[in-house]
């Protein structure tokens, strides 16, 4: 079993930043792909963005690219989103998953039980 928790959520002012933590137990997490999904109220999980497992490769949403950067210490078992030029359309809560990257889709298996982001206008 991985466990997952992430961490950094709050309320920020459109335009401001966030860093999100995802902290893994149970294994080391150098072997996985890492997602990190969000989900607005009201809607369904959609992707965000995923790194390899060395953090060599990453692939992000378009609608966060440019914004949003994904990055991993694998020394510290922990995945990391920094999020900038926030948009209140960034509004959801953010979750992030241990898995595998098929093309440039991340097959996840363990979920973490998210963290609340709120952009106010």
């Amino acid at each position: 079993q991985v466990q997952l928790v992430e961490s950094g959520g709050g309320v920020v002012q459109a335009g401001g930043s966030l860093r999100l933590s995802c902290a893994a137990s149970g294994r080391t997490i150098s072997s996985y792909a890492m997602g990190w999904f969000r989900q607005a109220p009201g809607n369904e999980r959609e992707f965000v963005a995923t790194i390899s497992g060395s953090g060599i490769t990453t692939y992000y949403a378009d609608s966060v690219k440019g914004r949003f950067t994904v990055s991993r210490d694998n020394a510290k078992n922990t995945v990391y989103l920094q999020m900038t030029s926030l948009i209140p359309e960034d509004t959801g809560v953010y979750y992030c998953a241990a898995g595998i990257i098929i093309g440039t889709m991340h097959k996840s298996t363990y979920w973490g039980q998210g963290t609340q982001v709120t952009v106010s206008s």
